[in-house]
């Protein structure tokens, strides 16, 4: 069924009445993918100091979509029972807690145990914070989503360029167990919000008993003390269309993009190239995401099916591949450059989540479903990658796997874009 526009909230300044949740919504933002950044530089000296190899090294690398995928699924009943500011806040309070304990840490299996409870606070900001702009920021839907996935983009950057400096200046410890900061930080504003609720809630409770008083002592009938509450949308996500457009689009951007960051190094070395030549290309790969992150927002909110930029992500996907296949030490930065504009679908997908649902209880069911059986299926990447090239010894059938999976990233997207609402399709 063909659903009509949704109203637009008046723009207002952005700052009016929500700046404690902006911050919280940008500093949380900057914490999500800490605890994965910032520990897979540090995993060679790691598996020294506790007699690790590259199989538990592997290990490591599946922990954060895992994490990401059970509490992508688990997080919008959590949402749903708490509240999306409270949920923010024990998502911060947990990914401190795991970021901090993996400075402590005495073996392997503490560490491993450290980075997931910091990843699955991580998991639960990765699923509320989509919903908190809608409920927020509604309009300005582009503009905040544009800032907090930009800043996410530097979340994943800097912890990766600051985790070796730091442990050869404080040792791996310190180096670790820094950015708990950060999620601390991240708190502090949704302690701020959930405070200044409370406070507002004990002013109203106080002047609605002033008003009841009042009528009483005049003996007229007290006024009603609340309105009801307009009905909350209910329906099955997994019967719409959206939501499985929106997942399959997710889910292949991400199995495509952890398939690279595993293996491209690799490929570049085994081409010929150096150990830094593949740092350098991972590092340009994940660099180029802040442009997309600065652009796509912006875009998807002005097109009214953004269709067309999903199959212009698909061609710099193949002509990335094609160069990486056929020629890799020629035109390496293109190839990867090219690779680096294909998971533009990324910051599309999480801009779509607002846009293709009404209320943000649809918003905060869209981002578990997606986010949490995307993220499910791109753990199969990096793994079936490695397992392609290991059985071909060669690089030709682990690309045509992602050749592939753009296949159903196409299918997907036509799915995500066309312009129709969750709640409708429910």
């Amino acid at each position: 069924m063909s659903a009509t526009a949704a109203p637009t909230p008046l723009a207002r300044p952005l700052w009016q009445g929500r700046a404690w949740v902006l911050v919280g919504i940008v500093l949380s933002a900057f914490t999500l993918r800490t605890a994965v950044t910032s520990l897979t530089p540090l995993l060679d000296a790691l598996g020294r100091e506790f007699a690790f190899g590259s199989t538990m090294t592997g290990v490591f690398g599946m922990v954060p979509t895992a994490a990401f995928a059970l509490f992508g699924v688990a997080t919008p009943a959590l949402a749903h029972r708490i509240g999306l500011e409270r949920a923010a806040l024990l998502a911060m309070a947990v990914a401190a807690l795991g970021l901090l304990a993996r400075g402590f840490v005495g073996d392997t299996g503490q560490l491993l145990a450290a980075n997931a409870i910091a990843l699955a606070g991580m998991g639960i900001g990765n699923v509320v914070l989509p919903p908190l702009v809608k409920r927020y920021f509604g309009d300005r839907v582009g503009t905040v989503s544009t800032a907090y996935i930009t800043v996410l983009q530097l979340g994943t950057i800097l912890p990766a360029l600051a985790a070796v400096p730091l442990a050869q200046a404080s040792g791996w410890r310190v180096s670790l167990a820094s950015w708990s900061l950060v999620a601390v930080a991240a708190a502090l504003p949704w302690l701020a919000v959930l405070w200044m609720e409370a406070r507002g809630r004990s002013a109203q409770a106080r002047e609605l008993a002033n008003t009841h008083d009042h009528a009483v002592a005049i003996g007229d009938e007290a006024p009603e003390l609340s309105v009801p509450a307009a009905p909350v949308a209910r329906g099955k996500v997994w019967r719409s269309p959206v939501a499985w457009g929106m997942t399959l689009m997710f889910g292949m951007t991400s199995l495509i993009t952890y398939s690279m960051f595993t293996w491209l190094p690799k490929l570049l070395v085994e081409a010929g190239g150096s150990a830094a030549l593949g740092g350098s290309m991972v590092a340009l790969f994940s660099t180029l995401g802040m442009i997309s992150a600065l652009c796509m927002p912006m875009l998807a909110v002005r097109i009214a099916n953004p269709f067309p930029i999903v199959l212009a992500c698909v061609l710099a996907y193949l002509g990335g591949f094609a160069g990486l296949l056929l020629a890799p030490m020629h035109g390496t930065f293109l190839w990867v450059g090219l690779i680096g504009l294909g998971p533009s679908t990324f910051p599309l997908a999480l801009t779509l989540i607002n846009l293709r649902t009404r209320t943000p209880g649809g918003s905060a069911a869209l981002s578990g479903f997606m986010q949490g059986l995307g993220y499910t299926i791109s753990c199969l990447g990096p793994l079936a990658f490695g397992w392609l090239h290991e059985l071909s010894h060669g690089w030709v059938w682990p690309f045509a796997m992602l050749g592939a999976c753009l296949l159903v990233l196409i299918v997907g997207g036509r799915l995500a874009c066309k312009p129709r609402y969750l709640e409708d399709t429910w």
